[in-house]
C-alpha cells in the first residue's frame, strides 16, 4: 500500500483539487493522510465532507509544531510501505501512484523512487521541468546548480523503512526539511531515477516558498545545507569535490560564451 500525506493549514483554497487529485488516480492499493493544523477555514468542513463518501481518506485536525511535525504525524498514521507527500498546493500527473507501485514490486527495500517534477507559477505557465537525473550523495555534493535535486515531494515516492535509518523529520526545521531528507535518505536507500513526469509543483505569489526564492534565500540556503554536509566528508572528497564544481563552473562559463558568439 501507499500512503500519501498532506500536511495543510488553513488550505481552503486548494485542499478539494488536492483530494480530488488522489481520488483521480484510481489507485486500489492506497490510502490519503491528510494532518491538519487546526484552520479556521474552511478546509476541515471540505476534509469531513469526503471523508465520508470515501473510505480511503482519514485525517485529524489539532495544532502542530509546523510543517515538519504535521509530517511526523502523518508517518505516524500510515499504515502503508510506501510513503508520499502532497502538499496541499500541489498534484500528481495521471496514473502515477498504480505506476509507482509497479516499479516498487522490482526494488530492494529501502528505495527512493525518484521521477520529473513540473514546475509551474500563479499565471499556470510552467516555468521549468525539474529533472534530477543524478541522485548519488556525491552528485548531488556538487550543487543545484550543477545536478540538480527533486524540486517537490509530488514526484518522489520511497519505503516507510527508511525513516528506521534516518529518523524523523527535524520538528524544528521549518525550511529545509526536503534537503536535510534527501541527502540522508541517498546515503542509505536504493535510488531509482525514472525519466518520467509524476508531480507539478506550484510556486504561488505569498507563499513561504515564492518568498524565499525572491529574496534569494532559498540559494542561499542550499549552499549553507551543501557546505554543512561537504565539511563531513574525507579531505580527499572535499578537494575532489571542489575540482569538479571548478570544472563545471569554467564549462558553463564557456557555453554561455558560444551561444552570445552564434546569437551575434
Amino acid at each position: 500500500m501507499i500512503s500519501i500525506i498532506t500536511p495543510v493549514y488553513n488550505g481552503e483554497r486548494f485542499i478539494e483539487f488536492s483530494i480530488k487529485n488522489v481520488i483521480a488516480q484510481n489507485c486500489p492499493d492506497m490510502e490519503h493522510l491528510i494532518v491538519d493544523g487546526g484552520s479556521t477555514d474552511k478546509t476541515v468542513e471540505l476534509i469531513k465532507h469526503y471523508a465520508q463518501n470515501y473510505p480511503h481518506i482519514r485525517w485529524i485536525s489539532e495544532k502542530d509544531k509546523g510543517q515538519s511535525d504535521a509530517m511526523n504525524k502523518g508517518i505516524g498514521m500510515a499504515k502503508g510501505e510506501i510513503l508520499s507527500f502532497l502538499n496541499v498546493d500541489d498534484y500528481y500527473e495521471p496514473n502515477v501512484l498504480n505506476r509507482v507501485l509497479e516499479i516498487f514490486k522490482t526494488l530492494p527495500e529501502p528505495s527512493f523512487l525518484v521521477g520529473n517534477c513540473n514546475i509551474w507559477n500563479d499565471e499556470e505557465e510552467m516555468i521549468q521541468i525539474n529533472k534530477p537525473q543524478k541522485m548519488h550523495f556525491h552528485d548531488l555534493l556538487l550543487g543545484w546548480d550543477i545536478n540538480p535535486f527533486p524540486a517537490n515531494p509530488s514526484a518522489y515516492f520511497y519505503h516507510s523503512s527508511i525513516h528506521e535509518k534516518i529518523g524523523l523529520y527535524d520538528v524544528e526545521d521549518r525550511d529545509a526539511m526536503d534537503l536535510h531528507f534527501i541527502l540522508k535518505t541517498v546515503q542509505v536507500a536504493t535510488v531509482k531515477y525514472v525519466d518520467e513526469t509524476w508531480g507539478n509543483f506550484r510556486v504561488i505569489q505569498g507563499t513561504k516558498t515564492f518568498n524565499s526564492n525572491q529574496s534569494g534565500e532559498t540559494l542561499k540556503r542550499i549552499r549553507r545545507i551543501l557546505d554543512s554536509y561537504r565539511q563531513n566528508l574525507p579531505f580527499a572528497l572535499r578537494v575532489q569535490l571542489a575540482a569538479k564544481r571548478q570544472f563545471y563552473k569554467k564549462k558553463r562559463g564557456l557555453e554561455r560564451k558560444v551561444k552570445y558568439l552564434i546569437s551575434r
